[in-house]
């Protein structure tokens, strides 16, 4: 009785080691599974701040977060690039880029002009690292747009509203490049400003343009006067010329040489073939007079 129930035992117990050691390798698949979706989920996460792709016309700047802060000597080019997951990469759009852009000005007189603008800029690559870390992405409103207003304001309120809207004396061409120049002090290009348009009141628009209407009418008038004064000159120079010219033939015309001419015309008429010369007496002035017949 008692080696059967030992042997009773014996089996209970080994399979009841049996089942621990299975709910165990369950409770171990588990973990492990568990812990590998973690990861997963927690590479899925990282994913994209560890690995940073820069585009075409793109250049990054690293911020290391502890070692040094901004790297400024170094930009990040095209391609894929892995770094830790507690840095940051910021990226930069290195190519010609065009900001619209209007404001209000007033002129000498106090006059209100309305400018619409095309600002074409781009980052100075090189310098990409100082651009992020003194002024930041956010560059083109921090710096460009005040800098080309603040020149235009500036030089905009030395002229008259007409020597604006009718770009008179080149006055629009030196305030570009006055703002060209003052702008892209700040590790940036600005490549060009372009003024699309320029809006007075109506009231003051309409005056110049009444304006520009009478002086382009007096302008023809003086081309006229001008015109007209060149065509005396003209004639009087032509009245000066024949007067001189009958001046000379009346002196060097006398009686004996109008006498022989006549008879050189009154021979040469008289050889010729197609011609019947009547020779009756003779004139007043001893030339004979003729008749001429086919």
């Amino acid at each position: 009785m008692h080696l059967d129930e030992y042997l009773r035992g014996s089996d209970k117990n080994r399979v009841e080691d049996h089942l621990t050691w299975r709910q165990r390798l369950r409770h171990l698949a588990a973990y492990l599974t568990a812990l590998l979706l973690f990861l997963l989920l927690l590479l899925a996460f990282l994913w994209p701040r560890m690995v940073v792709t820069i585009k075409a016309g793109e250049a990054g700047v690293l911020y290391k977060r502890f070692a040094g802060g901004t790297v400024v000597d170094y930009v990040f080019s095209e391609g894929v690039h892995l770094i830790p997951p507690w840095d940051i990469m910021t990226i930069y759009n290195t190519r010609v880029q065009a900001r619209y852009h209007e404001f209000r000005v007033l002129t000498t007189k106090g006059l209100p002009i309305t400018l619409y603008l095309t600002i074409r800029y781009y980052p100075e690559y090189d310098l990409i690292g100082l651009l992020h870390q003194q002024v930041g992405p956010e560059y083109v409103d921090t710096i460009i747009i005040p800098q080309v207003e603040s020149v235009l304001r500036k030089t905009i309120g030395k002229h008259d509203p007409e020597e604006i809207y009718t770009t008179r004396r080149g006055v629009l061409d030196r305030i570009i490049v006055q703002a060209l120049e003052e702008a892209g002090q700040k590790f940036v290009v600005v490549d060009d400003v372009i003024i699309r348009r320029i809006e007075l009141p109506d009231s003051i628009r309409d005056a110049i343009a009444e304006k520009l209407i009478y002086e382009q009418k007096l302008q023809a008038y003086q081309f006229r006067l001008a015109a007209e004064r060149e065509e005396a000159k003209r004639k009087e120079i032509e009245a000066g010329g024949i007067s001189r010219y009958q001046q000379i033939i009346s002196e060097s015309l006398t009686q004996s040489m109008l006498t022989w001419k006549g008879i050189q015309a009154t021979e040469q008429l008289a050889e010729s073939p197609n011609s019947k010369v009547v020779v009756i007496g003779a004139g007043s002035d001893g030339l004979p007079i003729i008749l001429g017949g086919q």
